[in-house]
């Protein structure tokens, strides 16, 4: 007699001595007791009802992923790995419900060695961070693999980036064809009614033909409706699958009854038209939506540029034009654009941008870099492994961590109509079909089909996504690139403005700067112009792309203190940079200067006077935003300038001088408490708390390869004067998203009115029910462009 017993978790058979038993229940070991407890614990207890061994360790898992431990190939699945921590992205085929979102980020629960998991339910794809040292990548894949959720590598994909394509879409499609169109020629004598001897004779004959076509319609081109709408009535969301699928069945158990009573063929043709026009439906929507495509192209959208060393001359370059071979210099707060080897002898970088957490990192030359680190201290220098992957700099961007608290309106609505409609539609279905079922029974049915198929929230749920894309696609084009969807929601909220001045209202092209004090030898130049080298300030790129070429320096140490100055050192020498109270002039300062003061060794030497050099079209910007909304002008500088800037811009402008980069934050969030939407512009580097606080805030770039994660734009400085015209569009967005509800809305009403008085037949239901969808979808993307040209952004 066979004793033997499967594990609960996993499904295999436990040997006698590893028999674990808890909660009645029969495990292999501790570890699939341990992820039962776990499930147990969260209410997940239905994760085991999804098949007979929901968690199924793959028979063949011994030795399936040895090859994860082969460095080489590890290196080239994962997309970090620096000082201990590793970050993989891995596709799991088997994500299916929120339950699965659950257990895959709380990995860390499973194995201490990971440190966060987030799921992209989209992309079926799980983000892992862990430790190297305490777990290896060959150990978690093996986990999920207990757990089932097997992984999906392919190393091809790793290394092309070729995609599996789906075609089971496009065999459920023709299946349907195949079935509908020789169900139809079957059903021919049905409608006629002609009287014929073999006609007569075959009829029973021809009528379970028919049914026999139609299996292969129902059971696999109608699944996926059956599946959908199965998860999400055990996820406790309905979604618009469960009244078609219901629809369906209902329509195939009627004809089914029709055909074993001999009433007739019952409504096979119109089940399998039904089932086509909807895939056909679904495919069109796939169509129109890469027509539409408003996914960006991050070559065009990204504007920040990276220093490119050629033959020993600098070049300021789109990052996107940077290729493997290349070599960069990178300044001090720079982000490293992509993966490189270390040329210099040594960097200090921060990684904080992709592991959370700011610990810094000493590299040696020859060392590898990781894309998404941000230099600390003095310049160095790369050679770039491998082209920029701007959609790796634009995820890492999107982390969590820089997410601001945000109330998403048009989601809620959207989430809060989605959530209803289904029940109300049913509601309103089996009230139709009580209503007719005394009077006409084939129009009860084609009543309770054609509700159940005609109403569509997709058209309301595809709105604002929509919507927002295309204008993300539009903003993009025009070189101001939002980090995501919510900006825009964000800037039509938005009532103050404030404006940093240096490097925001000023251009470094035209300024004119002059030097006073003791002339400069060629010696002391050519350590100023090697000290500005490594400074990302607006003030030290203006000076420095302005003095003249002078030999390099190996520097020593190189140190920038925000809201101050510079010190570096070279060899014997120490050069300070900065405002007249970080060099310790002793001497009297005009106090209407915006100048960087000089010591070299301790001795004062003079200082760079700036006359600044305003935007073109500043003067005509401030008066048209003045119209909407309140201004402020933050600066670091003195007030040297009020005057004329109080000539320039309007009367109701604010303005405060000698601002620290902390006092912008507190007036920023000042203003907040006074109830004030604050959207703030100004640059990456000192103004980053500024940017982080605000509501919205926009970084201007200059061919500066300065990124804070905590701004919410970035601003190609060439498209500044078109600031109104972004804020005027974020409005017209909002507008386009509520005429799209209203004629959802509409067409929802008028396509139920039809369908409940029994004038819409189920398959015309179903040839509408998509087109609605892309008529909305159209709609939205020709309105945004319409109001795009408008505003002379197209």
């Amino acid at each position: 007699m066979d004793t033997s017993q499967s594990c609960f978790h996993c499904g295999l058979e436990i040997k006698e001595s590893d028999l674990i038993v808890f909660d009645s229940k029969s495990f292999c070991c501790k570890g699939c007791q341990t992820v039962y407890e776990i499930f147990s614990a969260n209410d997940l207890g239905c994760y085991y009802d999804f098949e007979n061994s929901p968690g199924a360790t793959p028979l063949d898992i011994e030795g399936k992923y040895d090859f994860l431990d082969n460095e080489k190939i590890l290196a080239k699945v994962l997309e970090f790995n620096e000082d201990d921590v590793a970050v993989v992205a891995l596709m799991i085929p088997h994500i299916h419900c929120s339950s699965c979102i659950w257990i895959l980020e709380n990995l860390q629960r499973l194995e201490p060695g990971i440190r966060s998991s987030v799921v992209n339910f989209n992309e079926k794809k799980v983000r892992i961070t862990y430790k190297s040292d305490e777990v290896s990548l060959k150990t978690i894949v093996n986990l999920l693999s207990s757990i089932g959720y097997e992984p999906y590598i392919s190393l091809e994909n790793y290394e092309t980036g070729v995609k599996k394509e789906d075609r089971s879409l496009t065999y459920k499609l023709g299946v349907a064809f195949f079935c509908f169109g020789n169900i139809m020629l079957l059903s021919f004598p049905e409608y006629f009614e002609t009287q014929e001897f073999w006609l007569d004779q075959y009829k029973e004959f021809f009528r379970w033909l028919v049914f026999g076509l139609a299996l292969p319609t129902f059971f696999y081109s109608g699944s996926g409706y059956y599946v959908s709408a199965y998860k999400s009535i055990r996820s406790g969301m309905f979604n618009i699958d469960i009244p078609i699928a219901l629809g369906i069945i209902v329509m195939f158990v009627r004809s089914t009854v029709d055909i074993i009573m001999g009433h007739g063929q019952g409504f096979f043709d119109s089940l399998a038209g039904l089932i086509f026009f909807m895939l056909l439906g679904k495919m069109f929507q796939i169509k129109t939506y890469n027509f539409l495509s408003f996914e960006r192209d991050f070559k065009s959208y990204f504007p920040i540029a990276v220093t490119k060393l050629t033959n020993g001359s600098e070049e300021s370059v789109p990052i996107y034009d940077i290729v493997k071979g290349d070599r960069l210099l990178i300044r001090n707060q720079e982000l490293i654009p992509v993966d490189g080897i270390l040329i210099s002898a040594e960097a200090t970088l921060d990684y904080s941008f992709v592991t959370g957490e700011a610990n810094a990192i000493i590299k040696k030359s020859g060392d590898k870099v990781f894309a998404g680190g941000k230099q600390i201290g003095q310049l160095v220098e790369m050679q770039v492994l491998e082209s920029v992957s701007q959609s790796y700099l634009t995820q890492l961007w999107s982390n969590d961590v820089f997410q601001k608290k945000v109330n998403q309106h048009f989601k809620t609505i959207t989430d809060q109509i989605s959530h209803y409609f289904t029940p109300i539609l049913l509601l309103i279905a089996f009230v139709g079909f009580g209503y007719w079922i005394f009077i006409d029974i084939d129009t009860a049915f084609n009543v309770f089909t054609a509700v159940l198929i005609v109403a569509c929230p997709c058209a309301l749920a595809l709105t604002a996504p929509f919507t927002f894309g295309n204008i993300l696609r539009i903003l993009g084009k025009k070189k101001i690139y939002l980090k995501n969807a919510l900006v825009i929601e964000q800037l039509a909220k938005v009532d103050t403005l404030v404006f940093d001045k240096t490097g925001t209202l000023t251009t470094t092209e035209k300024s004119t700067i002059s030097y006073h004090g003791t002339p400069l030898s060629e010696e002391q130049e050519v350590l100023i112009k090697n000290a500005l080298r490594a400074s990302n300030h607006p003030l030290s790129r203006m000076l420095y792309s302005k003095m003249p070429e002078k030999k390099v320096l190996k520097m020593d140490r190189f140190e920038e203190i925000v809201g101050k100055g510079i010190q570096a050192y070279f060899e014997d020498n120490k050069i300070v940079l900065g405002s007249s109270s970080f060099v310790e002039k002793q001497q009297s300062q005009d106090a209407t200067e915006t100048s960087i003061h000089i010591a070299i060794n301790d001795h004062y030497i003079g200082r760079f006077v700036f006359k600044n050099a305003y935007r073109k079209g500043l003067s005509e910007l401030f008066y048209k935003l003045s119209e909407n909304y309140k201004l402020h002008v933050l600066s670091g500088d003195n007030d040297g300038e009020r005057a004329f800037l109080e000539e320039l811009l309007p009367k109701n402008t604010q303005f405060l001088f000698d601002q620290k980069p902390e006092q912008k934050l507190n007036y920023i969030k000042n203003l907040q408490e006074k109830g004030h939407n604050v959207m703030m512009i100004g640059d990456g580097l000192n103004d980053a708390g500024a940017l982080a606080q605000s509501n919205v805030g926009i970084s201007v770039s200059e061919n500066i390869n300065v990124f804070s994660p905590a701004c919410d734009a970035i601003l190609d400085a060439s498209e500044f004067h078109n600031i109104a015209q972004f804020l005027k569009l974020s409005h017209k967005a909002i507008f386009i998203i509520k005429m799209s509800f209203a004629l959802s809305l509409l067409y929802n009403v008028v396509g139920l009115t039809f369908a409940v008085t029994g004038n819409l037949l189920p398959l015309v239901a179903a040839v509408i029910m998509p087109l609605s969808t892309i008529t909305i979808v159209s709609f939205v993307t020709i309105m945004s462009n319409v109001f795009a040209k408008k505003f002379y952004l197209k």
